[in-house]
């Protein structure tokens, strides 16, 4: 056994026993103890809400954090703050993972699949690659041009604006952990189901022409040195950051509205998990629109705090990611109308029974 491994295999044996003893000593509650203050004070930053909260009362005065405006602005930059640190922190350690994942690598791997296990390799393969279905796509023909079995390729398209250690993350600082997990799994399910039906059924041949000929970066697997992944892993934080940075703000600016003007009976009304039809509507007006995962965390954070129901919060943020107009233009380019209609059907499909799932059985994961 190298050093390495030694080291590794006892820090996970350090915390395996940290972890026992402290079950054994204080028991479970003191273990839910633990995980509620990561969620509250390291992921959810409740200090910082503190912290900016007296900030504009020492500025402004008491009777401002009272206003409507004095709320929405507290709200807003807390929220910016929050999400930009939590951001930047998470696309560094999934950049610096891709960072293993070349073009080539990752059709070599691909390849070797078969089956299910094709689609479930190609739904968790979306979890650490590009954040929005707009850069998937081109990854997404690519792996088309390569060869590779459409139901894993449909897999990974599902499955990249989704699910990732971001979206687990962020998910977790405004819900919980439990409601983060099984959204990752029901988004991995959808992503494997989804890429199963479309090869099965055979309509995953109708690739345009343009899908056939896009240029995949043949590269070659290089031997990365750990600076090189980690200045690399600088350069996709950077990058990506600017793309969402516009999106953050808007979307923290639409959920500072929601959180302080509109009224939580009309929130509820619509949205509430009573009206049968609040998933459908949520699910409905995420479509036009376009962001990635990252612009709706803000709305999404403001609707359950007025008491949307979880599943229609989620819906809501899975059609916005994986069905946005933009996103379904770019991939008419590049697969046949029957095969759009097709793929938007199941998509749409698979993403109302998680969010009335979601609804019926939210108090099971509170």
């Amino acid at each position: 056994m190298t050093r390495k491994k030694a080291i590794i295999g006892g820090s996970i044996l350090g915390i395996i026993v940290i972890i026992t003893g402290i079950i054994l000593i204080f028991g479970t509650s003191a273990l839910g103890s633990v995980f509620q203050f990561i969620t509250n004070e390291i992921f959810g930053m409740n200090w910082l809400n503190e912290l900016i909260t007296l900030g504009f009362i020492s500025i402004f005065g008491a009777e401002f954090a009272t206003t409507w405006y004095g709320s929405s602005a507290i709200f807003f930059v807390y929220d910016t703050i929050k999400i930009v640190f939590l951001l930047c922190s998470l696309i560094f350690l999934i950049s610096y993972i891709q960072s293993y994942f070349p073009p080539e690598r990752t059709k070599k791997i691909l390849s070797k699949f078969n089956g299910i296990k094709g689609n479930i390799f190609g739904a968790l393969l979306g979890t650490v690659t590009p954040f929005c279905s707009c850069s998937s796509i081109p990854l997404f023909m690519g792996f088309t041009k390569a060869g590779i079995r459409s139901g894993v390729t449909f897999s990974f398209l599902i499955s990249s604006p989704l699910v990732d250690l971001a979206a687990f993350v962020l998910l977790g600082s405004i819900f919980n952990f439990k409601i983060a997990l099984v959204y990752v799994v029901f988004g991995l399910i959808l992503a494997v189901v989804g890429g199963f039906i479309i090869e099965k059924t055979g309509i995953g041949n109708e690739i345009e022409d343009i899908g056939l000929q896009s240029n995949f970066d043949e590269m070659e697997i290089e031997n990365l040195t750990k600076k090189q992944r980690l200045i690399y892993s600088k350069e996709q934080m950077t990058t990506t950051f600017k793309k969402v940075i516009p999106y953050i703000v808007i979307g923290v600016g639409i959920g500072a509205f929601i959180h302080n003007v509109i009224p939580e009976a009309m929130i509820q009304s619509l949205l509430g998990e009573d009206n049968i039809f609040s998933v459908a509507i949520a699910t409905a007006v995420g479509v036009p629109m376009y962001a990635d995962i990252f612009g709706t965390i803000p709305v999404a954070e403001a609707l359950f705090l007025k008491g949307a129901g979880v599943g229609t919060i989620l819906a809501f943020m899975m059609s916005v990611t994986a069905l946005s107009l933009p996103s379904m233009i770019m991939l008419r380019r590049v697969i046949k109308p029957k095969l759009l209609a097709v793929f938007i059907t199941v998509v749409v499909v698979g993403i109302l029974l998680i969010g009335y799932g979601f609804n019926w059985f939210s108090f099971l994961l509170v």
